[in-house]
């Protein structure tokens, strides 16, 4: 890309103008340019530059985009250190200064060098760092396949590997947008292995805790296939994972008179995981019968009988699953399932319960498998890796 340059001159004179204008805004810089070359007047230049980022002056841009247009067409190898020593500058000034224009030198030093640059790292993690502390990260690229591929192209060894996934996911989290943030998380996890998994012991937590805490996350199980969340086992907070992905209301309520001070530990709010586990209890329910009386769910959920119709509401409400209220029969119709919009992978017992429910109702369960060597557990006797596209496009409305 093109970068503005502050005036038509050649390097050594736009050095000694960087110079003469940074020491007339108070800085310590000599005018005159060093005798070691264009990177050693650089070097001085970008020590100095602070001056110029406490200043409203609209002549600071262009200096400064000067000084990004110098540095780019220095040689490869005597790049990397005075653009670390800028990002520093540029990551390291006051909160409220000059914001957009930090943002906008780092986004020009990134686009200006070749996208292949290993030092992108440092210029894309500055600029991660400015946006976060205003509230910007929507004007930075964090899309996972673009990271993945940057990751790739930069050649990033294991440590700045997870050092930039943290990153984005810290800056996610900051933003308020959780979903993008939990799959930061889980690639970040995901690219642990057996040998280093406990290095990963912090984000694991974090991860289980946020999503637990998030109020529109409600599938689960995909975490427990993670090699640091796999580190946990034996621990509450695992004990307390596999409860959400898998056990009812009952287990959670179970485990909370157990462990109150632990879920209070957590930040955890007792009341908010009741409501996520009852409407996860109910989804089980809902998956195994297409019809349910009020006396199962004031039994399985733990309501009051004129709990019952303000709870399936607020059921509906989520988008998760489609259903009618019988008062006459006292019965709840389940109309239609949602297993999740947002994420692909499905708790088990929802998946194959749902799966089951949908065979049985298509009488499609007999005879349409043959040997099956990996069978679910029970009461799914049935191979799903055995199942052909042509028989989930049977599948009946009740599995939407």
């Amino acid at each position: 890309m093109s970068v503005p340059a502050f005036i038509d001159i050649t390097e050594e004179d736009q050095a000694s103008e960087l110079r003469a204008y940074i020491k007339a805004k108070g800085a310590e810089i000599s005018e005159e340019n060093s005798e070691g070359g264009l990177h050693v007047d650089l070097a001085q230049i970008i020590e100095a530059c602070d001056v110029c980022l406490k200043d409203d002056d609209k002549e600071v841009e262009s200096v400064m985009n000067s000084i990004v247009s110098l540095l780019l067409i220095l040689e490869t190898e005597k790049q990397e250190t005075l653009i670390e020593s800028l990002c520093e500058k540029l990551v390291k000034s006051r909160e409220g200064e000059r914001p957009s224009l930090r943002m906008q030198l780092l986004s020009n030093l990134f686009h200006g060098m070749d996208e292949t640059a290993p030092v992108r790292y440092t210029v894309y993690c500055s600029l991660i760092k400015v946006a976060t502390t205003c509230n910007a990260i929507a004007f930075i690229p964090t899309d996972l396949d673009q990271v993945r591929k940057w990751i790739t192209d930069w050649n990033l060894n294991t440590e700045k590997k997870h050092t930039l996934l943290r990153l984005v996911y810290e800056a996610l989290v900051e933003c308020k947008k959780s979903e993008a943030a939990a799959k930061v998380m889980v690639e970040l996890l995901g690219s642990y292995t057996e040998d280093n998994a406990s290095q990963a012991r912090v984000d694991a937590h974090r991860c289980i805790v946020r999503a637990l805490k998030d109020p529109n996350t409600f599938l689960l199980d995909h975490l427990l296939a993670l090699k640091p969340v796999r580190f946990l086992e034996g621990e509450l907070l695992h004990d307390l994972l596999t409860i959400f992905v898998s056990a009812k209301l009952a287990a959670y309520v179970k485990f909370y008179q157990s462990n109150k001070d632990f879920i209070d530990s957590l930040g955890l709010n007792h009341e908010q995981n009741m409501a996520k586990m009852c409407l996860l209890t109910f989804m089980g329910m809902a998956v195994e019968f297409k019809e349910i009386s009020f006396d199962t769910m004031q039994q399985e959920l733990q309501l009051e009988e004129d709990q019952v119709e303000a709870f399936v509401i607020d059921a509906v409400r989520t988008k998760m699953v489609y259903c009618k209220i019988d008062q006459t029969q006292r019965k709840v119709i389940v109309r239609c399932l949602h297993l999740c919009p947002h994420q692909p992978q499905h708790t088990p017992h929802l998946r194959q319960a749902a799966v089951a429910a949908a065979l049985r109702q298509s009488q499609l369960l007999e005879g349409q498998f043959g040997n099956c060597e990996d069978q679910p557990p029970d009461p799914v006797p049935v191979c799903l890796r055995s199942l052909s596209k042509t028989l989930f496009k049977k599948l009946p409305p009740f599995l939407c």
